[in-house]
């Protein structure tokens, strides 16, 4: 077989393999997005989520449109946007404090700040062992009465990543994305 073939047969290959991510052929590997919106209804980017074979999320972040500078975004403890306020505090299902010395670590839905260009473009790729897309303490599809899923939260202002408050001292909340299961 020639090099171009080998190419476009491992090419081929690596298509097969993603269109059976979500399967058990491919260890079963858990996918979950969701839509930001900003506080007018309009779609300012997106949120992709993975749960690797070892159990990390993957966290991928696209936004346009939003202030320069860095953000800070936080995983919510409810699946709600409509308004805001509504997706709760970080979802922190193990009850943890942070301040001044992280003695008790960060919540679970602490995530780093998001870094806005002079264009307004945002990216944000990181990944977390603190919360899950499977079954367990730490689901981010949690069915707890009055508080179903998670959201995404984008805040105006940087986390400070001490303060132990509903936003990390990052202020007021400019968007926000229900995470739903892929």
């Amino acid at each position: 077989m020639s090099r171009s073939g080998r190419l476009v047969a491992s090419i081929a290959a690596l298509g097969l393999l993603s269109a059976f991510a979500g399967s058990s052929l491919a260890g079963g590997a858990r996918h979950a997005s969701g839509t930001f919106v900003d506080a007018t209804g309009a779609t300012i980017g997106w949120a992709r989520l993975v749960e690797d074979a070892s159990g990390v999320v993957h966290v991928n972040v696209h936004v346009k449109g939003v202030a320069p500078g860095l953000h800070g975004i936080h995983i919510h403890s409810v699946g709600v946007c409509s308004p805001f306020t509504a997706a709760g505090g970080h979802y922190n299902p193990y009850l943890a404090q942070h301040g001044l010395d992280n003695s008790n670590g960060p919540h679970a839905g602490d995530l780093p700040n998001l870094t806005v260009n002079g264009a307004g473009n945002g990216q944000l790729d990181a990944t977390t062992d603190r919360v899950t897309l499977s079954d367990g303490p730490a689901t981010l599809f949690d069915a707890t009465a009055g508080a179903v899923g998670s959201a995404i939260v984008i805040h105006a202002n940087p986390d400070d990543q001490l303060t132990d408050a509903t936003n990390g001292g990052s202020g007021g909340r400019i968007a926000c994305a229900v995470v739903e299961s892929d």
